[in-house]
């Protein structure tokens, strides 16, 4: 990829992120890559071509896989809280933004599979992980997808919401946000 591309792709994720991709046109992009908007068509057939090829690259997706989960003590508490922090390291307010702004109507079909990647990624593990606890006798609960989403729902909601409001509507810090929240989660499936 060369350098102008590059500045095109940039300057329209930066602008999705930050507007949508309704509202960002291709004169827009031109502007913020420094470039005149016959060059970026030159380079780019469409302003949707521009943002698949921005999906596509690693530095627009956020890097969630399995091996960011690593350092596991098998120990509920303590992984649940690293499992927790690890996602709300890697999903950053400008991740979030990005995403919503991608939703679109137009490119919809072609990015729900980029931006449902890291979700994915995450109930997966967990998925894994609470099976493995209940295999070692860690656990016991009829219903690991109920737990898994209860996770993944909490976490994904603070994050959302950090990233919509910053702190005006959640109040509580990150990290008191994750210890209560492994607290309750982890006192509510030992009584069950």
């Amino acid at each position: 990829m060369d350098e102008t591309s590059q500045r095109i792709i940039d300057a329209a994720m930066e602008l999705i992120r930050d507007k949508g991709y309704a509202v960002t046109t291709t004169k827009d992009i031109a502007r913020l890559a420094g470039v005149n908007e016959c060059t970026l068509f030159r380079k780019f057939k469409s302003k949707k071509e521009i943002v698949l090829e921005g999906v596509a690259q690693e530095k627009w997706r956020a890097d969630v896989t399995h091996d960011i989960f690593e350092n596991v003590q098998w120990e509920l508490k303590p992984d649940l809280e690293m499992f927790m922090n690890t996602y709300m390291d890697k999903i950053t307010p400008d991740f979030v933004n990005l995403s919503i702004g991608l939703r679109a109507p137009q490119l919809y079909d072609e990015t729900a599979p980029f931006i449902m990647k890291v979700p994915q990624t995450f109930v997966d593990f967990l998925t894994e992980y609470f099976k493995k606890m209940e295999e070692m006798g860690k656990i016991s609960h009829p219903d690991i997808e109920s737990l898994v989403m209860t996770i993944f729902s909490s976490t994904f909601g603070y994050t959302f919401l950090n990233a919509s409001f910053n702190q005006n509507l959640v109040k509580t810090s990150r990290e008191e946000f994750i210890k209560y929240s492994v607290k309750i989660f982890a006192d509510g499936i030992s009584e069950q």
